[in-house]
């Protein structure tokens, strides 16, 4: 028996390859919007003597994130204050459990052997900064979403944590001439193991040395001594301008006069500005560099940052800090981030529709960058 074909049945359709997009980003941050939330957590701050923090930053970081925008769609945090909470509370097990080990060999062995315990403490500092940084980045990359996938970060924070004191160790050999190499190699650790969904972004250095990040590394290094020279030899003059000025003391041991101090930590202030200023070029550079270095599928990335904004921006936004004791946090968090985003562009495309949804990661939070204070906001 023949097969009776339907001339009117429709063709199978062949699967379509999803689209690729060109991103762009925008922002809808306004800083002052943050003003009431900046005074309402200091606030609960001081009530709670400091432990409201994890749900203030939780309420900063929700709307920091909705306010930023890619294809003129927002992102969305969903981290909670509680999971903050108890990651600090397991980070102060694993800060305080080392540190009583420490106090109680000392008086064991004796303050003559106490280089043994504190040598390999002051290792394991530096090995525990490196994987607080990459977990702190791993819980936000998890509890970031766009367009409902999350986002997510493979690698191993142990392993980050050893190439973060080894490049420490080689910096400190080499006088810092390394670090440059080194924080550019830590950035694509965390950059080219960052997913989203399942797309895996990559880190491709070729782009990222295309940015030269050694001039700039070299006008901080070389204007950091020339500028401690200079503070050093105003001090001398000062204190011994004040030494003839005032009467020799009789009591041994005799402290610095007050207004000595407050020259000297006035001088000590109107001299940051101007560290900050030297160390500005290298800042923004190493931000250009990182950012070109960052790809997914087809997509390149540039920041458009330049050494006196930056500059200037910190400068503005330490003495908001300094001047407010702390209370307009939110604000300065809300500032910057609106100055990153409008400085971020891309070009070429990628297939963010053919990311699939990513598991939720870790449970706790950025309990050591916390307990450290380096969490980026």
């Amino acid at each position: 028996m023949t097969d009776i074909v339907d001339d009117n049945a429709p063709a199978s359709t062949p699967a379509v390859e999803p689209a690729g997009e060109t991103l762009k980003f925008s922002t809808t941050i306004i800083p002052g919007e943050f003003l009431l939330l900046s005074l309402k957590n200091g606030l609960l701050n001081l009530i709670t003597l400091t432990l409201y923090r994890f749900w203030g930053k939780t309420e900063v970081r929700q709307r920091v994130w909705r306010g930023v925008r890619l294809n003129n769609e927002a992102f969305e945090y969903t981290g909670r204050g509680m999971e903050l909470f108890i990651g600090f509370l397991l980070a102060l097990l694993v800060l305080g459990l080392p540190f009583l080990i420490i106090v109680f060999a000392v008086q064991f062995m004796g303050p003559e052997y106490a280089f043994l315990v504190i040598l390999p403490f002051y290792l394991f500092f530096f090995w525990l900064w490196g994987f607080g940084v990459f977990t702190a980045f791993r819980y936000m990359a998890s509890r970031t979403t766009w367009r409902g996938i999350r986002f997510q970060l493979k690698g191993s924070a142990t392993e980050y944590g050893f190439t973060y004191i080894g490049l420490v160790l080689l910096s400190g050999l080499t006088l810092g001439w390394t670090w440059p190499w080194a924080e550019r190699l830590l950035a694509s650790k965390i950059w080219g193991e960052l997913r989203f969904g399942d797309r895996k972004l990559r880190f491709r250095t070729e782009r990222a040395e295309r940015e030269g990040i050694y001039g700039p590394f070299a006008i901080g290094w070389f204007g950091t001594i020339v500028g401690y020279v200079l503070f050093a030899v105003v001090v001398v003059g000062m204190t011994f301008g004040m030494a003839q000025t005032m009467p020799t003391s009789t009591e041994p041991g005799a402290l610095p006069p007050i207004a000595f101090m407050l020259t000297l930590y006035g001088l000590m202030l109107l001299a940051a500005p101007f560290a900050l200023l030297i160390w500005s070029p290298y800042q923004a550079a190493i931000l250009r560099s990182v950012a070109a270095g960052v790809s997914l599928d087809g997509a390149s990335f540039r920041l458009k940052v330049k050494a006196i904004p930056l500059w200037w921006l910190t400068v503005t936004n330490l003495l908001v800090l300094l001047v407010t004791l702390g209370f307009l946090m939110p604000w300065v968090q809300a500032r910057t981030s609106r100055f990153i985003v409008e400085r971020l562009e891309s070009t070429g495309e990628a297939e963010l529709a053919a990311a699939h949804q990513a598991t939720r990661g870790p449970g706790s939070g950025e309990g050591l960058a916390d307990a450290f204070g380096f969490s980026a906001i």
